[in-house]
Parts: structure tokens; sequence; C-alpha cells
């Protein structure tokens, strides 16, 4: 089946009724150009966090298939609510659990790894002309238990699923617009890249982003999916996450782990001598006592002895992109 496009919208797009409206409404605008459409849905805001918060007033000791068990209910709760609204508005549609829509994973709970997608249902619904919701973060074993991917599984299932169905693209909508140079919140003149390769993202994500989920990099480099990243609240161009390889030795982001560790992300990084002087000069001018200092092909990763604050990331990042 040719023209399939996977979107997934994360908590913080789900996370009450008028949200609600604003993603169906981007789901009817996508469905306007494109003849099948899958979405992948997050549970609503702090769902997750409330029902394990929950589970563990209960008990010190949660039995991990049980806790599988609930927290996946939030998942189902808004591709239903997803389904119910998209049904109202004339948008046939259908809301699949992760067993439904055929993922399969290993026996781990709370960490499970995808083994198999068995697409006939899901090409089935698509056949009928309906829009198909699946439930992220969630699968079932081989004893039909259900499972789950852990922080950040719902991108991972988008990227699995589209894989699967050889989508064209594979759209991760959240509240944040893109990729940028640093954490926006912490940092004030950040850069919005447009396009970046899965090796970065990747590193990125190792290091402690938030945009996506290193599992789900991964699955999209190796089946050569186009992963890109937009806001569900505007309509602001994304950044493109390919394996297109930019030639020229350039830097993409900074971004700081932990309290103590910051790292330069960017292709070429170890034949980069002007970012490495930049930054083996910035740590003197600043009295930065180093513990560890490492380049590789797309990092240099430093690791001090104090605490970094947040104005010194800040700090770096003006001299790395702005100071010439």
């Amino acid at each position: 089946m040719e023209d399939i496009i996977v979107l997934k919208f994360g908590g913080s797009s789900v996370s009450n009724n008028e949200n609600l409206k604003i993603v169906a409404n981007k789901i009817i605008d996508f469905k306007a150009n494109t003849k099948n459409v899958v979405v992948i849905l997050s549970a609503q805001g702090k769902t997750t966090d409330k029902l394990i918060h929950e589970a563990y007033e209960l008990t010190d000791e949660v039995n991990k298939r049980e806790l599988d068990a609930l927290v996946s209910c939030g998942e189902q709760m808004s591709a239903a609510k997803l389904s119910i609204l998209l049904n109202s508005l004339d948008f046939p549609s259908v809301s699949l659990t992760g067993w439904q829509a055929g993922i399969y994973t290993n026996n781990t709970n709370q960490d499970a790894f995808i083994e198999n997608i068995t697409t006939a249902r899901i090409y089935a619904e698509l056949k009928s002309h309906k829009i198909v919701i699946i439930t992220g973060f969630q699968g079932i074993n081989e004893n039909l238990d259900i499972t789950t991917f852990g922080r950040g599984g719902s991108d991972t299932t988008a990227v699995a699923v589209a894989a699967a169905l050889k989508a064209k693209n594979c759209y991760i909508f959240s509240d944040v617009d893109g990729i940028y140079s640093s954490d926006p919140k912490k940092v004030q003149n950040t850069k919005k890249l447009t396009k970046i390769s899965y090796d970065e993202m990747l590193e990125l994500s190792n290091e402690g982003a938030k945009v996506l989920h290193n599992r789900c990099v991964e699955i999209g480099e190796k089946y050569k999916i186009p992963i890109i990243t937009k806001s569900t609240f505007n309509e602001n161009y994304g950044t493109v996450i390919s394996d297109e390889k930019i030639e020229k030795d350039e830097i993409k982001s900074i971004i700081k782990k932990d309290i103590s560790r910051i790292s330069i992300i960017g292709n070429g990084m170890i034949r980069n001598t002007e970012a490495i002087t930049k930054t083996i000069n910035f740590m003197k001018e600043n009295k930065m006592e180093l513990l560890e200092f490492q380049v590789t092909e797309s990092k240099i990763s430093i690791t001090f002895k104090t605490f970094v604050t947040d104005k010194m990331l800040e700090k770096l990042h003006d001299t790395i992109f702005y100071n010439n």
C-alpha cells in the first residue's frame, strides 16, 4: 500500500479536550492530502506519572506485569477519545491497542523491545478508508501479556510502525517545533535546525535531549524512515532527521547532561579544530576544572569537576555559535 504517513502526538499535544480538537484538525488536514493516515498517541498529559504514583501508593514492590497493564491504560484513553472525536466529525477512524495493531515484543516489562509487527489489521482498516489510531508505548509478549517500552516509548512505536508499513514519512508532534542548537528553555539565542542526521540526533538523544527517544532514531536510521519533528500548536517548519550527510564540518547542538557534562554535537567534530580551540579557550577563560575531555567524529564531550550552571551552558553556546 502506497502513500502512508505516520503522525505521532505526545502527551502535551493531547493533554485535554481542547488540545485533542487541535490534534484532530491537524489529522484532518493531512488526510486531505494523503490517502492513508496512521496516528500514534501518548497518554494525556501526566497520566502515566499519575498511574505510577498511585501504584506505588499501594505498595513499594509493584508487580511489573501489573504495572504495565495499568500504565498502558493512559494511551488507550487518549486513542479512544480521539477516535470518538474524529468519528463525530465524519472522519471514520478506529482506535487500536498495541496488541490489536500486531505489535509483538520480548518479555521485558517497562523496557520491552519490539520484535515484530504484523500489519494485517492496520492495512485492513486503512483499506476501509479509516484513520488508524494506535496506542503508543505498548505491545504484547509471547504470553499475550501487555508490555511497555519505557519513557519516550511512543516515539519508538511511531517509527517502528512507519518502518513496518514502509511509510513515506513519520511526523513527531510535540510542544516544541523542532531540534535546536541547545535547549530553548535554558538558552535564549538558540538556532532551530532544518536538518540533522540520524547519527547526530542519536548523539543528542543519548546525551539527554528529550526531543526524541534514542531507540526511535535507531529504527529510523535502520529502515531509512525520515523523521520530522514539528509543533502541534503552530505551523512553523520543523526539523528533518534523515541519513542525508552534511559534507562540511558543522556544529549542530550543545547540550548539558546531568550537572557537570556538556557535549557539542555535529558532523566532523574530530576535524573541527576551530570548535576544539574555542572550547578549550572557553574553559581556560572561565577557570573551569576539567575531569575528562573526549572528541569523536560527531561529538566533543567535556566532564567538569564541579556543577555547570545553565548560564554557563548559554555562555558556551553563544561562544561557539556567535563569536567568530
